[in-house]
């Protein structure tokens, strides 16, 4: 059914168009007479305005992008229900893209975002140093940027992230103190900010316990299920010792876990398992995944409404916020 415009409703009242546009804006130089007119046929012939129009006309769109690395696990659609919820009580809508972990095609999420004209940018990096050229032109250009959890040191945007160092010692610490010495660290490649936090946490936990670092133990693979199945294939094919595995994500732990069952290795008996994320996944696997929490709803929460405040009071901030972390021990490591 054909969407009832303007020039119909001014067709059917015997008005100009912009007597009509300025009665549905409430115009207090139409004479309220008419302007009862113009609404009580707008309602009656079912006309609805063209929000895209109206809001390109006001120079702003109302809605806001949202980038994220990947949407397989629960993690992105826990930060984006922080969002949206946050958005729509503030009048935004809210667009996703998915990087898939290729900097390139977060190049052309970027591109497309801006091609919609939203109004500002949530984003989760998946490289440290790609696209800050574009993030850099879109701030000058007045397209505001906030990061959440993977973001970028050089860009002075604002910034929502936990305490990863913080996070991945407690963990390692535990591991310890349950009698782990071995402990293998499923490494997140260089680029990804988080993934030197939570290698520092771990050295640091190592050496509080008096514990020698051995860079054997240290293996990089995707954030994959299949990344951690790799890499728990790999360090017994290489025969290392280890008798903990503590992982960049609960994906990787989990990927590691079920390889090392398929090969008759008692979790946790012969080792124990740990990731960081702390999604429904850690519950849902067996043995259940002890895991660093991390506060995604928030943290989603937290984005939206540092966006929104540079939009609505045109608030230029560096602000940092840094969420804690919870430990959750479960089956895996005890």
């Amino acid at each position: 059914m054909k969407s009832v415009t303007l020039k119909d409703l001014s067709k059917y009242l015997l008005l100009s168009t912009s007597t009509v546009s300025r009665a549905l804006s409430g115009d207090k130089n139409i004479r309220k007479e008419t302007r009862d007119v113009v609404l009580d046929a707008a309602q009656k012939l079912g006309y609805k305005p063209n929000l895209i129009a109206k809001n390109l006309k006001l120079g702003r769109s109302f809605s806001i992008g949202v980038i994220v690395p990947e949407m397989v696990t629960p993690f992105a659609a826990k930060v984006i229900e922080g969002i949206q919820q946050t958005a729509v009580l503030k009048g935004y809508r809210v667009m996703v893209a998915q990087s898939s972990e290729d900097p390139e095609i977060e190049r052309k999420s970027l591109l497309m975002m801006k091609e919609f004209h939203v109004d500002g940018i949530i984003m989760s990096m998946c490289h440290k140093t790609h696209n800050i050229d574009l993030c850099v032109e879109f701030q000058e250009s007045g397209i505001p940027i906030v990061l959440y959890d993977r973001i970028a040191p050089s860009l002075k945007v604002p910034k929502v992230i936990v305490n990863d160092y913080e996070g991945a010692k407690a963990i390692v610490e535990h591991l310890i103190k349950s009698g782990r010495k071995n402990i293998v660290y499923l490494q997140a490649p260089d680029y990804i900010y988080n993934a030197t936090e939570r290698l520092r946490g771990y050295q640091d936990a190592l050496y509080q316990f008096d514990l020698k670092f051995d860079s054997k133990l240290l293996v990089k693979t995707k954030l994959t299920f299949d990344g951690g199945m790799k890499a728990a294939k790999k360090l017994l094919k290489r025969n290392i010792e280890f008798d903990a595995i503590f992982a960049f994500t609960d994906t990787m732990a989990i990927g590691a876990m079920n390889y090392l069952r398929e090969q008759d290795i008692s979790v946790p008996k012969d080792v124990a398992i740990a990731g960081f994320s702390g999604t429904e996944l850690s519950t849902i696997v067996y043995p259940k995944l002890t895991t660093v929490e991390q506060p995604l709803h928030d943290m989603g929460v937290e984005a939206a409404n540092l966006i929104i405040q540079q939009l609505e009071k045109n608030l230029k901030t560096e602000k940092i916020v840094v969420f804690d972390t919870k430990l959750k021990i479960r089956d895996s490591t005890c």
